[in-house]
């Protein structure tokens, strides 16, 4: 085992624990790191995918057993978002403009849950149409920037009041791990394969997602899961925009 290897190894688990306890994966964050270490384009994408799908489907475990997933809030989300990210995987399209517009999005995103003090006193339901729609179109971005759509979703969760924190996180877990899934396929249906660096990493991000969603799902306050989820936000956000 090389020194770089370990290097990468202790990066993963890093971005897998951080993004877990939000109820993301770390796709962007995947990608961040398998780009400063060199590898290329073509493979970090379903390389991230695929690590994608490990962790959300362990976070999703945990904060579905920990009582804070609502299956009538993700249904609408989800049901257009899959034939969504399966096409947008399918895509072979220059994303550097889309990629600098999201970017700037999470930044903002990210400052104003810097100033959030805790979960709203009272919700709203998104209508069905709007959820649907908001769902196709999350799912679509998903597939073309290689990320799960949790750090699309969960702003917009947030923001507009449909969910608690912790909910939230809940419902972008699943949602990431059915997105990751259709990119993924949606890529090996264009005929390119996975690469092979992809499954030592795997067990090492499979342990950090375990332990980041355990804390979020059941230790750390609302406030605390603002603050990562903003730092989250703030390393998405920069990828996208310095890609």
């Amino acid at each position: 085992m090389t020194g770089e290897f370990v290097a990468l190894a202790a990066a993963m688990f890093l971005v897998a624990l951080l993004y877990s306890s939000v109820g993301h994966a770390g796709a962007s964050g995947y990608i961040a790191v398998l780009t400063l270490f060199g590898l290329g384009v073509e493979e970090i994408r379903p390389a991230a995918l695929t690590l994608n799908i490990l962790v959300a489907a362990i976070g999703f475990i945990q904060w579905w057993r920990a009582g804070h997933f609502s299956w009538s809030l993700f249904w609408p989300f989800a049901v257009l978002s899959v034939p969504a990210a399966f096409f947008g995987g399918w895509l072979h399209v220059p994303a550097s403009y889309l990629q600098i517009l999201i970017g700037l999005v999470l930044w903002f995103s990210a400052w104003r849950l810097l100033y959030r003090k805790d979960d709203p006193a009272e919700l709203v339901r998104p209508a069905r149409p709007i959820a649907i729609a908001s769902g196709a179109g999350i799912g679509f971005l998903s597939g073309l920037t290689g990320t799960g759509g949790g750090i699309f979703l969960t702003p917009l969760l947030l923001f507009c009041r449909w969910a608690k924190l912790k909910e939230a996180a809940a419902v972008s877990a699943l949602f990431i791990l059915v997105n990751s899934s259709a990119g993924l396929a949606g890529y090996a249906r264009s005929g390119r394969e996975l690469p092979d660096f992809a499954w030592p990493l795997a067990v090492v991000v499979a342990i950090g997602g375990f332990i980041g969603s355990r804390l979020g799902s059941r230790h750390l306050p609302a406030r605390g899961i603002a603050l990562l989820l903003a730092v989250v936000l703030l390393i998405a956000g920069t990828k996208l925009v310095f890609g």
